[in-house]
């Protein structure tokens, strides 16, 4: 969501002053920071008595909530108030999602390793640089397959409805 956060300010943070803007923008990503240990405790209890692989499709669920919410709300312009408010929630059910995800995922990892199990469960943190490392060069895609205009108006919506495929769960 930060590789787009000029196009998110610019529709959900109206303001007079684009500094302003940015920083309420930055404000709702940085509080889905502060709610994931809440995230980890909750769904680390959950993952404990109902198993990890119910623990982990919960998780893959909310984060999909979170995303279709900011890939589908209507901006400030349309909505109002409501609009900055959506995207604050959304943020916030995916940051809850996402500190139940590491624990669960990494203990997951351990129990279903016969050998080498450290070496497997080190994979979840590679992978998440890795996945970093795809959505920059997808956003970078963007930027040159899109004029401004597009991406203002529309082409910043494209990552989470790629990230709506990509986050289906696999029962």
């Amino acid at each position: 969501m930060a590789f787009f956060a000029v196009y998110v300010a610019y529709h959900f943070f109206p303001a007079g002053n684009e500094t302003a803007s940015m920083l309420l923008t930055f404000g709702s990503f940085g509080a889905s920071y502060l709610i994931r240990p809440l995230g980890g405790v909750v769904l680390g209890s959950y993952a404990d008595r109902h198993g990890r692989k119910a623990a982990l499709l919960l998780t893959v669920s909310l984060m999909m909530v979170g995303t279709a919410i900011i890939a589908l709300l209507p901006t400030y312009a349309q909505i109002g108030v409501a609009a900055p408010i959506g995207i604050f929630l959304a943020r916030l059910i995916q940051g809850f999602s996402a500190g139940g995800e590491f624990g669960a995922s990494t203990a997951m990892l351990i129990e279903h390793a016969p050998h080498r199990r450290g070496f497997l469960a080190s994979w979840q943190f590679a992978t998440q640089g890795l996945s970093t490392l795809l959505a920059s060069l997808f956003g970078y895609g963007l930027v040159k397959l899109l004029t401004h205009e597009e991406l203002l108006a529309w082409g910043w919506r494209i990552p989470f409805f790629f990230g709506l495929l990509i986050g289906r769960p696999v029962c």
